[in-house]
């Protein structure tokens, strides 16, 4: 990976440290049944415009550095007070994944992350390895999608790519695509049946660019996770306005718990969104919610 590429997929991590503050993680202790813990009163927050509408979170993670701080019935919790009706999963390792969907499998829906630790993250997409790992965890009959995963630029490029794009298109599962633009092109390159989530929608990737994106690849949403640009001064922004009528049926909502501290602030997060989604028409907030979701991993 060259340094373009760490800068680039550092942007997310920056964005948000510079928001919130990250807390402190604690030594890991060895995984066992762990106490649970209070969670915060949070009352929940309705969509003030559209009180009926169902919130769906479409990017958390529960990955090991949260087991010991957020025992699983404290994250079923907090969901509980944001109002999030279901969540698309994904963590590393696996394990945190199949414990929130052990628990509730109808809220829970499951994504096999390709990472066996934490330093798979920057080579997966060239160890060989990593398809058969892929294919020994999908055993398990749980999982309706691969991801989230990172990749960037000529990273697609890899025959490892090709084999992990097919088995999807085999298998009917989307790709969750923590990717720039020439990745997620790449990934339909290799197989333009794949189907593609793409988280962040870039990250930091044009509105005009996602438009074009979108255009092209029919197979392609984008979820909103991260994208702190979506409001202006508190309120939806014109380009994104524009952008979600265009595309009513390829945007997803997300959050993106990708460090522990990102659950101290989940409630704000919500509220956040909830206020710009109520600025929107009934059915168009109704899909970015929770429709596009179903439609493109079941209900």
């Amino acid at each position: 990976m060259n340094f373009t590429h760490i800068i680039r997929r550092s942007i997310g991590g920056i964005i948000f440290l510079l928001l919130t503050a990250c807390a402190s993680r604690p030594t890991l202790a060895p995984i066992s049944a762990p106490t649970p813990i209070r969670v915060a009163p949070t009352p929940t927050i309705a969509l003030s415009n559209h009180p009926t509408i169902a919130l769906f979170d479409g990017h958390i993670h529960y990955s090991q550095d949260a087991w010991n701080d957020y025992p699983v019935n404290s994250i079923i919790a907090i969901l509980d007070r944001a109002g999030i009706k279901r969540a698309l999963v994904s963590s590393t390792p696996n394990e945190g994944t199949i414990r929130l969907h052990q628990t509730d499998p109808a809220r829970f829906i499951p994504e096999l992350r390709p990472y066996r630790t934490r330093d798979d993250m920057e080579k997966w997409f060239a160890d060989p390895e990593i398809v058969a790992f892929i294919e020994t965890e999908l055993q398990r009959g749980i999982f309706r999608g691969i991801g989230e995963f990172h990749l960037d630029g000529d990273e697609a490029k890899t025959p490892v790519i090709k084999r992990v794009v097919d088995l999807a298109v085999a298998r009917a599962l989307p790709l969750h695509a923590h990717s720039d633009a020439q990745a997620v092109e790449l990934l339909f390159a290799a197989n333009p049946r794949v189907k593609v989530l793409w988280a962040h929608t870039g990250m930091s990737t044009p509105t005009a660019q996602v438009a074009q994106m979108l255009e092209r690849y029919p197979n392609l949403w984008a979820e909103t996770a991260l994208r702190y640009d979506i409001t202006e001064n508190g309120k939806l922004s014109a380009e994104w306005r524009a952008l979600f009528t265009r595309f009513p049926n390829r945007f997803i909502y997300g959050t993106d718990t990708w460090v522990e501290s990102r659950w101290q602030v989940f409630p704000e997060v919500i509220a956040t969104a909830r206020g710009w989604l109520a600025e929107l028409p009934r059915d168009l907030a109704s899909n970015i919610a929770s429709r596009n979701l179903e439609s493109l991993y079941g209900k």
